[in-house]
């Protein structure tokens, strides 16, 4: 089955969900910051989840449906996350620049009921390459943030198989990180089944913005000819996906190796594996030796900060650290390139930090996931959002799968493996390099099959 799976309109089920509070009635505005404002360009965030159609007594408890069930849950959830049901709003400012803000006034978020028929768990599980058809399961595909001017900043879809149930989440990149997504998630899941977010060391998001005091002013104004540029659309090249697994024995093998190679203990397990997939990838990209190679490791910035900021913060604190080599110099081994990582990621400090927000104010830059090159790879996500830990009442996910927004040739997405302390790699890149990759014995021998 290709393309659109949704019903017919009698068996679909849209609702607009209006039932939260407003954290103050007076100031219902959220400034977004650089962190925030870099994504305009970019797609959302999407997430889900694929979970066991629940069993004959477990939908017994989900009165009167399991539909039902989530439609009463969202709002409660959204009665925390009340920013999430807001719209993003665009000024023109009289001095020919643009500034944006979230309005969380009673606008309302996405919720949507489709069933795919035909289609099986088998069928997303079981292919080598992640099937086209996942992508049907997100609403809001390659939608830009910017466009949450006028489109929800968050939409949910519902999606019945044949023996399963996917929930898929599309959310405003120019709003929340992953780690405020992965919160959203979690507390939804709790509240579904019934817990006290608190009594699962959830709760409210904190919306601040203290840690940019005398660093920059508020609200961020830019030249307004970049919001022009804010329109463009990219063009995705015909790209495939597949899952490299990693156990938690093998990455412990891979850290222990890359510690020896550089007689040192600071390379963490994190840190060897990427080292391990980007050497692989090039090396089946075929360079030449003397071309230069670039990995974009994205990083959380809110324990880097000085005071650190809380994982409860709803926002973007995401920063990009640029390792560059050539394709030679990955042949010194995999501790040499891990070392490379570990060096640009402890190079991200609360004074990079500043200089990266009061240089985007002086030259606003906006990241575009528009161009592919098999020079360049990217890591997005992270291994320790809590994926696995959701359940929505009738058991926990068997597997996380992402939709089509910002996939890249070169983009490896890490998520968190189903066994404790494994980690899945999402790799998105040419067939060619795929398939190459496949048949790599040295890059495979560290790969759950």
């Amino acid at each position: 089955m290709e393309g659109e799976h949704r019903d017919s309109k009698d068996d679909k089920h849209s609702l607009r969900i209006h039932e939260y509070r407003l954290a103050s009635e007076s100031t219902p505005r959220i400034e977004l910051t650089p962190w925030d404002l870099k994504f305009l360009v970019a797609n959302h965030i999407q997430k889900g989840l694929l979970f066991l159609k629940p069993t004959p007594s477990q939908e017994e408890k989900l009165k009167p449906t399991l539909i039902d069930h989530l439609k009463t849950s969202l709002p409660r959830t959204l009665d925390i996350f009340y920013p999430l049901a807001g719209r993003l709003v665009m000024v023109e400012n009289d001095d020919e620049t643009a500034s944006f803000f979230v309005d969380y006034k009673n606008i309302g978020a996405q919720f949507v009921y489709a069933k795919a028929d035909g289609v099986a768990m088998s069928g997303i599980l079981q292919p080598l390459y992640v099937p086209d058809v996942v992508n049907s399961f997100f609403l809001m595909n390659r939608v830009s943030n910017y466009e949450g001017v006028s489109k929800p900043l968050l939409a949910m879809q519902v999606t019945k198989l044949v023996d399963g149930i996917f929930i898929g989440c599309t959310l405003n990149h120019s709003v929340a990180d992953g780690t405020s997504f992965c919160r959203f998630f979690n507390n939804w899941s709790g509240i579904s089944k019934g817990s006290d977010p608190t009594s699962l060391g959830l709760g409210p998001p904190i919306i601040l913005l203290s840690h940019l005091d005398g660093i920059i002013d508020l609200p961020i104004r830019f030249p307004f000819h970049e919001r022009n540029d804010i329109q463009e659309k990219s063009t995705a090249p015909p790209l495939k996906q597949r899952f490299f697994h990693f156990s938690k024995e093998k990455i412990q093998q891979l850290k222990a190796k890359a510690n020896a190679e550089m007689s040192t203990d600071k390379i963490s397990s994190f840190q060897a594996v990427l080292a391990y997939l980007w050497r692989s990838m090039v090396r089946n990209c075929h360079l030449n030796a003397d071309e230069e190679v670039c990995y974009f490791v994205s990083m959380g910035m809110r324990q880097r900060l000085q005071p650190p900021l809380p994982e409860e913060y709803l926002g973007n604190t995401i920063q990009s650290g640029n390792v560059t080599a050539t394709a030679g110099d990955l042949e010194h081994g995999l501790g040499w390139a891990a070392w490379q990582i570990n060096k640009t990621i402890a190079s991200q400090t609360t004074e990079e930090g500043r200089k990266y927000v009061e240089d985007w104010i002086k030259t606003p830059k906006f990241i575009r996931f528009s161009s592919s090159s098999t020079t360049i790879l990217l890591t997005g996500s992270s291994p320790w959002f809590n994926a696995y830990g959701n359940d929505f009442g009738w058991g926990r996910p068997v597997a996380v799968r992402s939709g089509a927004a910002q996939k890249l040739d070169g983009k490896l997405n890490v998520l968190p493996g189903k066994e404790e302390g494994s980690i899945d790699f999402e790799a998105c890149f040419l067939p060619q390099t795929l398939k190459a990759t496949a048949e790599d014995a040295d890059c495979m021998e560290a790969v759950a099959t």
